[in-house]
């Protein structure tokens, strides 16, 4: 029987949270929170994510979704509050805590926010950008509405751990698709100051082509996550989520592999080998 349960790792010698599975429960407010506040896509739809070959194998190997902290994205604007809202956010402070503003709490929101991104389009642009032209990558096409029960199942009843010092899980998980704009003349402060999972779905134009369904995991961007010992909890630039890719395949959540028709010759019976290795039997075709 799949046991949805995990523990979220914090190494103190590697550059990442793994997560992997435990015995701890937690209620399921951890659980898209904010999903009154963002796009959603229609039932049933699609996503690509290209990875390449050696990722792919990786991630079957050790049964992971790789979630990457956004203020460590190329794009150096990711997740961050928008120029027009900033001189507002800095003006406005804590009642308990007047040296602490509001835009300091988006700054650390955002160092404490992890995504996982997808495309909601099989495109061309996605190949090339992400996946060298197709050469040595892969697209993995998923069932959102089954990688999102996959994946609720697995946050919702998780633990943190801190080497082996277990503590309460911290982070939510949402998705959404990503809105595009001109993020020099967007302003969500205007009536209310915005929640900060907002940021994290606001992209500029030049991104659009991406199409993007992202997944965030995010916590609290005010005060420190502490162990019993006192010792803080940092942030590291990525992390872990455990994802059963052999059930995601039984149960559809991965509906099938796709390759480019500009791929390297030998490719696709590498990657084919690779997964039967690993015990894997998975519907592959061409794009």
């Amino acid at each position: 029987m799949f046991l949805a349960t995990v523990c979220m790792y914090f190494c103190e010698m590697c550059s990442r949270i793994a997560i992997s599975n435990s015995m701890f429960l937690h209620p399921n407010h951890n659980i898209e929170p904010h999903a009154p506040l963002l796009k959603q896509p229609e039932s049933g739809q699609a996503l690509y994510k290209i990875i390449s070959g050696q990722y792919f194998l990786d991630m079957l190997k050790r049964n992971y979704l790789y979630f990457r902290r956004v203020d460590t994205y190329q794009d150096n604007t990711d997740g961050e509050q928008l120029l027009l809202d900033k001189a507002s956010n800095e003006k406005a402070t804590f009642a308990k805590d007047q040296s602490f503003s509001l835009a300091k709490y988006y700054d650390t929101s955002r160092a404490r926010t992890y995504a996982c991104c997808f495309s909601l389009s099989n495109s061309d642009y996605i190949w090339n950008e992400y996946g060298n032209g197709g050469k040595d990558a892969v697209c993995l096409v998923f069932d959102f509405d089954k990688l999102r029960t996959m994946l609720n199942q697995t946050i919702g009843q998780s633990a943190l751990m801190c080497g082996d010092n277990q503590c309460h899980q911290i982070f939510s998980i949402n998705y959404g698709i990503v809105e595009y704009a001109d993020r020099n003349g967007l302003q969500l402060n205007g009536e209310r100051f915005p929640n900060p999972i907002q940021y994290t779905y606001i992209k500029g134009r030049k991104y659009e082509n991406e199409a993007e369904l992202r997944i965030s995991l995010s916590t609290l961007g005010m005060g420190n996550f502490a162990l019993s010992n006192s010792e803080i909890i940092q942030f590291p630039t990525s992390l872990q989520v455990d994802f059963n890719f052999k059930r995601a395949f039984v149960e559809g959540a991965i509906k099938e592999i796709l390759y480019a028709t500009g791929c390297d010759q030998n490719f696709p019976g590498t990657i084919s080998q690779g997964m039967e290795k690993l015990g894997f039997l998975a519907r592959c075709s061409t794009t």
